[in-house]
């Protein structure tokens, strides 16, 4: 279960890795190269996000991408700065 703000990044292994990959995949891997959302990697592939998060967590579980948890509350639920800092990148982009 990934949330929308979770960061992901890719790995040397993806790198090494990318030329074997299907389309959908290497494009992820390169967007990774930099830190990225995953409704960021979801808006960029104009794909649903539900299958951003399959295909993301499909790479991680192949090391392909590193997940980097934003800090939650004590509810478990995403700090709001995270959030409106996440809201501002996808309106500039």
């Amino acid at each position: 279960d990934l949330a929308l703000e979770t960061l992901v990044t890719t790995t040397e292994h993806g790198m090494a890795a990318r030329a074997g990959l299907r389309f959908e995949q290497a494009h992820i891997v390169d967007l990774c190269r930099q830190p990225i959302s995953v409704v960021e990697v979801a808006a960029k592939l104009r794909i649903p996000v539900g299958v951003a998060r399959v295909l993301v967590s499909d790479l991680h579980a192949e090391d392909m991408l590193s997940i980097h948890r934003p800090p939650v509350t004590p509810e478990g639920r995403p700090r709001t700065d995270v959030l409106e800092r996440l809201l501002r990148g996808l309106r500039t982009r």
